[in-house]
């Protein structure tokens, strides 16, 4: 396909980043500067375009992916905002999931933060190619240098820098562009709509000249025209230098890394010519590849003239056309009026309208193409990771990985007219986020939501409240504990009952075995079909597995185990899938209680950023709580406090903090893994639990 065809004129970016290091100013920037809006939203006055929610205008963060359209230099940008938080990391992975390239904006003040590094591997899992952004040169601390060393050293990247800060903090004035060897000033009085192209200061030539051979030189290890005009000292054209950083970002092997700051409105226009320079196209990323119905390899390649495929990434509750179904096109054209098949529901959906959206703005559209993302209305079935495919075809796209809740609340309506419409609206924000799940206690008729911190949570309460217009009181915040075996164990399971006029017999014996933490379940049968006829194995399967719902201390999930069924017996006449189904639970239940069960609670990294006066305090603080301290590094008059902390001692942890350090510090977790709770805190927990 030829250069300029449309689809080589097409980027689809996201923008991630930690919280708080400036995505959605720059957002809002490139928003202004490519003619989208005609005025600048700021995220501190609540009027940023890209964070419509309530939810993130009050609180100054992003909350949803937001996506828009806008256009630069001929080129078509679709650009998705993540959210930087990390209870709302399900929203950044399915963005990642959708996009060609990326840009990872980091402040120059805190450099490369924990955020930073969860959205990098989720990038690197999808293998998305990608620009850096140094934002915040004008604040005080702000230094590039380290900001560039930190992506080294914390994320293993490969930076190259193209452009160098002229001066910093206050006195940030411009960029230099190292390939054109040209100082940028952008006008104020414009908003830095306007920028001039001048000589480099003779107080900086001699810093870039410096920077400039180191990127020729690093150019050169992967660009054979740059390494033979290099050895031979020829001077090297700015084309050539633009193609070989291309060619080698699109290989993931350089990270090409711009500064400037996006509020004084510095740096962001040639951030812009980057995307387009560095960042692929949906025609130079690889061909989509998905299975068929017999479970083959097939591809779909980016053009219009493929048969239909895409990915349905993200699914909003709407107040005005009910649920829209965000979709990533990667071949073919889909119609209004088309008729399409989701091969994982095995459901066919009539499409009946189409729009692109800004932000929560849309435009109607009659078609959406090879590249496009647009939002569907009024799918039936679809889900967050279906495959949409023209009808006939049966290709399925690589699924997403969601993480498990960690922390649950018991809700329940304020009053009875209530509800019923609590209930519909929290199986709508189920659907629209796969990380947050809704169940039902069976021991005391509770309703449990569960999510990813405590702020996700509290969003969802105050979305009920806002968007549903219904009225909810909600409990303690619950720790998602979960159970395990310590020992291995061997246990019987027989069933034989009359049911129906007609008996009903199973009998096994399974062996449990405890398995590596984090590992889950695994299932082996070591029997012969004279014991129990193979048709059998798949209830008994099944069995084992409805029983580790409820583990034998509390009613905790049970996780990390390994069981094998090693013996049986069977009646010709009598015996049923459903006899050797409740035979395997039974023989589960005995077994995990006499495995040596223990309690499991979720471990978290922490990472608190703490004034040295207070360092003390902190630490002293971290250690009653139960906390691993894994080390503490200085930064500037801060000092950086890692450690791993169970989820059930940091609740209200934010309060706690700011009080002790007159609000100073900073903090910032995320889910690491499970582990064992002491055995004095596990007592303590299940008598609490049980009432005792």
């Amino acid at each position: 396909m030829a250069a300029d065809s449309p689809l080589a004129k097409l980027r689809n970016i996201g923008i991630m980043a930690h919280i708080d290091a400036g995505k959605t100013t720059t957002t809002e920037r490139i928003l202004f500067y490519t003619g989208r809006s005609y005025k600048m939203g700021e995220v501190h006055e609540g009027t940023a375009v890209m964070d419509w929610m309530e939810q993130e205008q009050e609180r100054g963060i992003t909350i949803t992916s937001a996506a828009t359209t806008c256009e630069w230099h001929d080129h078509k940008i679709n650009i998705i905002d993540t959210p930087g938080h990390v209870d709302f990391t399900i929203e950044v992975e399915r963005s990642l999931r959708v996009l060609d390239g990326s840009i990872a904006i980091f402040c120059a003040v805190g450099g490369v933060e924990p955020q930073s590094e969860t959205v990098w591997r989720q990038a690197d899992h999808y293998r998305v190619p990608r620009i850096a952004f140094v934002n915040k040169m004008d604040r005080i601390g702000a230094d590039f240098w380290n900001c560039v060393e930190m992506m080294k050293d914390r994320l293993g990247a490969n930076p190259l820098p193209v452009q160098i800060p002229v001066g910093s903090e206050a006195g940030f004035r411009g960029v230099i562009d190292l390939i054109t060897e040209k100082m940028l000033v952008f006008d104020e009085e414009s908003k830095g709509l306007q920028y001039t192209e001048e000589d480099i200061p003779e107080e900086f030539t001699e810093e870039s000249s410096a920077v400039r051979m180191t990127l020729l030189e690093k150019l050169a290890d992967f660009d054979e025209e740059v390494m033979e005009k290099y050895l031979e000292e020829q001077p090297i054209s700015a084309d050539v230098i633009y193609r070989a950083i291309r060619n080698a970002t699109l290989k993931l092997q350089l990270v090409p890394v711009l500064c400037g700051s996006a509020f004084k409105n510095k740096g962001v226009q040639p951030l812009l010519d980057a995307v387009i320079a560095y960042l692929p196209s949906p025609l130079e990323v690889p061909p989509v590849e998905g299975l068929n119905s017999k479970d083959e390899v097939e591809t779909r390649k980016a053009s219009e003239s493929e048969k239909f495929c895409g990915l349905a990434f993200k699914i909003v509750s709407d107040p005005f056309v009910g649920n829209l179904t965000f979709v990533r096109v990667y071949s073919g054209i889909l119609k209004v009026g088309s008729q399409v098949y989701n091969p994982v529901k095995r459901k066919k959906e009539k499409i009946g309208r189409i729009l692109k959206m800004h932000a929560n703005k849309r435009e109607e559209a009659q078609s959406i193409s090879t590249g496009d993302i647009g939002a569907l209305v009024g799918l039936r079935f679809t889900t967050t990771g279906d495959t949409l495919c023209q009808s006939g075809d049966s290709i399925r796209l690589e699924t997403m990985d969601f993480p498990e809740p960690v922390i649950s609340i018991a809700i329940e309506p304020k009053s009875k007219a209530d509800e019923e419409k609590l209930s519909e609206s929290l199986v709508k924000i189920e659907k629209e986020d796969p990380s947050f799940h809704v169940k039902t206690d069976e021991d005391t008729g509770q309703t449990i939501i569960s999510g990813m911190g405590e702020l996700h949570l509290e969003v969802i309460v105050d979305r009920l409240v806002r968007e549903f217009k219904v009225a909810a009181n909600i409990g303690k915040p619950q720790v998602a504990y979960k159970e395990s075996i310590e020992a291995a164990a061997k246990a019987e399971g027989k069933f034989e009952h009359l049911t129906a006029g007609k008996q009903q017999y199973g009998h096994v014996w399974l062996e449990l075995e405890p398995a590596k933490r984090g590992s889950g379940f695994t299932f082996e049968s070591r029997i012969t079909s004279e014991q129990v006829p193979s048709q059998f194995l798949e209830a008994i399967e099944r069995g084992v597995k409805d029983s580790l719902d409820s583990g034998p201390l509390i009613g905790f999930p049970l996780v990390d185990l390994h069981v094998a069924l090693v013996d049986g017996s069977y009646h010709e006449e009598d015996s049923t899938e459903m006899a050797f189904g409740v035979a395997a639970t039974m023989a589960m239940r005995k077994g995990a209680a006499e495995a040596s069960p223990v309690l499991l609670e979720p471990i978290m990294d922490l990472e608190v950023i703490v004034p040295d006066d207070y360092l003390g305090e902190v630490m002293n603080d971290l250690n009653s709580k139960r906390a691993k301290i894994n080390g503490v590094e200085s930064r500037g008059n801060y000092q950086v406090v890692k450690a791993q902390v169970p989820l059930a001692e940091m609740f209200g942890y934010s309060t706690d903090l700011r009080s002790a350090t007159q609000g100073r510090a900073t903090f910032t977790m995320r889910y690491s893994s499970y582990d064992r709770v002491p055995e004095n805190k596990a007592e303590a927990i299940i008598h609490r639990i049980r009432g005792i």
